[in-house]
């Protein structure tokens, strides 16, 4: 079995073409193949397949064989996939995720190979019941919770998965592992949340450290980069353009006022090929 394997600035992902994965259950695959030392290694799998609905359709099952409905920096390596390999011949296009229809415009180089991906990831969420999170309806804005003990301060949203987020001093000296899957698997949460450690640099930058649900720690995460960059806006902490600096670079993320929805500019790599040869 043919694959390539990816990564948007180290959010990386080992990606397939199956013109007949519509409906298969790629769990098993996605785990055996996700493993660092008996693996490839990755944090996800993205499974490239037709869609009567859009251009073409992206699947993406985490480490941990769960189906994800969307992923930001997936998308952006899944735009210049099918845009380098000519599965798609259009700069501007539509693909179909579990979170609804997403439009990629590429950027593409002097060597014709896409350098810059822009994905315009709709509107974010705010509403508690569609995050979801339990409790009365209406925002969750710097919202208190407690985690062993200690108050929280937490805003979340929906912005194609669910995503929390608090604000720290330094994110550097946040221990993921350890915090990370308490938030993501607090009690009001019922489908989970992805959570993001975030640090105010100035009103135009943030950093962000995300625990993703399924994943775990990432070194990068695309939706979580936009939630954040609304979040941040929706505090007061900066405007609605912002940079996220992220652990192998930077995102910009415009929440934009006319349409309301949310534009990610960023990088895809190729890291290499390969055959998997494991049934």
């Amino acid at each position: 079995m043919k694959f390539v394997k990816m990564h948007g600035l180290g959010n990386d992902f080992v990606f397939l073409e199956d013109k007949n994965g519509a409906d298969k259950d790629f769990s098993q695959l996605a785990i055996k193949m996700c493993a660092p030392h008996t693996g490839i290694g990755a944090d996800g799998i993205i499974v490239i397949v037709p869609s009567d609905k859009a251009d073409v359709r992206m699947r993406i099952i985490n480490a941990d064989g769960s189906e994800a409905e969307m992923c930001g920096n997936g998308i952006r390596c899944f735009a210049k996939y099918v845009y380098d390999n000519g599965i798609i011949d259009k700069k501007e296009f539509a693909v179909e995720t579990l979170a609804g229809i997403m439009k990629p415009k590429v950027t593409v180089g002097d060597d014709g190979k896409v350098s810059l991906v822009t994905i315009n990831m709709g509107k974010p969420f705010t509403d508690r019941a569609q995050i979801p999170m339990e409790g009365p309806s209406g925002p969750v804005i710097d919202e208190p919770i407690d985690i062993d003990g200690k108050t929280y301060k937490i805003t979340s949203l929906l912005m194609g998965v669910p995503h929390t987020m608090t604000y720290v001093k330094d994110v550097d000296a946040v221990d993921l592992h350890e915090l990370g899957p308490k938030f993501e698997t607090y009690k009001a949460f019922p489908r989970k949340t992805n959570m993001n450690f975030v640090q105010v640099i100035d009103d135009h930058t943030i950093k962000v450290h995300t625990w993703e649900r399924g994943a775990g720690a990432t070194l990068a995460c695309g939706t979580g980069s936009c939630a954040c960059a609304v979040g941040s806006f929706l505090n007061g902490f900066t405007g609605r353009s912002v940079d996220v600096q992220l652990y192998l670079g930077t995102l910009h993320i415009e929440y934009n006022e006319q349409d309301g929805n949310v534009y990610m500019t960023g990088p895809a790599a190729v890291t290499f090929t390969g055959d998997w040869l494991e049934a």
